[in-house]
């Protein structure tokens, strides 16, 4: 998709040689900021070409959902010609993101002798050049073993990438400071981002590192409690669940009073000499607290509680499926989704960027199948003409 004038990165050409979250949710976010990103793969396809979720027809859902707005190159990329083709495009773009590291040919070092002011980002497992994806990462730094109930033992892990979607996110801002360094001084940038040190930074930044090295104490496995304030999750008498948060004493207090508890929790709060003001004693005594409130979820339906909580300061929502929240007007009529007509895949709400700028989304773009754009790009950004594109063709060197 070539870049519509009024985006702010208009003009920002990038190449992109990635595999998987982090790197394609950078390339498509700056995409989506109006830059031409350039994805380039080996023919064939990268390994997240065919990942799960597939259509009917084994169409990688997952691929497409990562990669919209792009354009597709597809070259040999063990083969010097084609490793040469990409250089070429690398060094005309002036920034590549990578996570596909150690490769000399399109290293920093080796693309910098020919364009000094590039901007070269990329991601690696760990930072002593280890290996390291999402969920080892995870695994790794602590959280499976804080997740789940609270007589769990085994680890638990979460199904959200969430280091691969931070590290993306991580990667753009490193090239928009990359861009606003090299439009100030000139200079280009070697970044490297270690997945690793993104959880590593997130899990030390939240505190739970911190309260190890100062207070020495560990974090317990809550289940679906809230650390150090109130929230948990209640059953409606119809079996509709819903999870209920009280950040501060007015939520609490509208909490107690829609609960029909009030006096009760009066006379907790006495009978334990707590101050139920105090966010810390909520959570201290969330066992407690939570059995009075129960009752009158068990007691009421999903409308019943609804309407009241609709009514009330407190913080809540009902437990949705995806099935369930494609249906909800949050998606359906919400200006983020647009209908987009995806080759291959079909025609579905797709989200554009989630924020809006001066009242209005930057809708979704189809991904390309993959080598839709080696021609164009290689004539547009290279100056080959047809017969020379042809050769390469011929030759296995790329594909269209």
């Amino acid at each position: 998709m070539a870049s519509e004038p009024d985006l702010p990165l208009a003009g920002v050409r990038i190449i992109e040689i990635s595999s998987f979250v982090a790197v394609p949710l950078a390339g498509m976010t700056l995409a989506q900021l109006g830059a031409e990103v350039i994805r380039v793969d080996p023919i064939g396809g990268a390994a997240d070409y065919h990942r799960w979720p597939l259509t009917d027809s084994g169409q990688s859902i997952y691929w497409a959902g990562l990669n919209k707005g792009k354009r597709s190159v597809a070259a040999d990329m063990r083969s010097p010609q084609g490793q040469r083709v990409i250089q070429r495009l690398v060094t005309d773009s002036g920034i590549l993101i990578t996570n596909v590291a150690g490769r000399q040919w399109h290293s920093y070092e080796t693309l910098s002798a020919e364009r000094p002011d590039l901007i070269h980002l990329e991601v690696v497992g760990r930072a002593d050049g280890s290996t390291g994806v999402d969920y080892t990462v995870n695994a790794a730094t602590g959280f499976p073993l804080v997740t789940g109930p609270s007589a769990q033992r085994e680890p638990v892990n979460h199904v959200l990438p969430a280091w691969d979607v931070s590290c993306g996110l991580y990667a753009v801002v490193a090239i928009l400071t990359g861009l606003r360094r090299r439009d100030t001084t000139g200079k280009g940038s070697s970044i490297r981002l270690p997945l690793d040190d993104v959880a590593l930074a997130t899990a030390a930044n939240l505190g739970f590192l911190t309260e190890v090295m100062v207070n020495g104490t560990q974090r317990p496995r809550l289940g679906n409690s809230l650390f150090g304030q109130y929230g948990q999750n209640f059953t409606s008498s119809d079996g509709v669940s819903f999870m209920i948060v009280a950040l501060t004493a007015r939520h609490f207090r509208d909490l107690a009073e829609l609960t029909r508890t009030a006096k009760a929790v009066a006379a907790v709060a006495e009978a334990l000499d707590a101050d139920f003001t105090d966010e810390g004693q909520r959570y201290e005594h969330r066992d407690v607290l939570s059995g009075l409130f129960a009752a009158w979820f068990r007691s009421h339906t999903a409308e019943e509680i609804t309407a009241a909580l609709s009514a009330s300061s407190v913080l809540w929502d009902r437990y949705l499926s995806f099935a369930e929240v494609v249906e909800h007007p949050r998606v359906t009529a919400n200006p983020l989704f647009a209908s987009l007509d995806q080759p291959r895949i079909g025609t579905y709400l797709a989200p554009g960027l989630p924020m809006s700028v001066d009242g209005a989304h930057v809708a979704a773009q189809p991904a390309p199948t993959l080598g839709d754009d080696t021609a164009a790009v290689l004539t547009e950004r290279l100056g080959l003409s047809a017969q020379e594109i042809a050769d390469l063709v011929e030759s296995g060197v790329v594909a269209t």
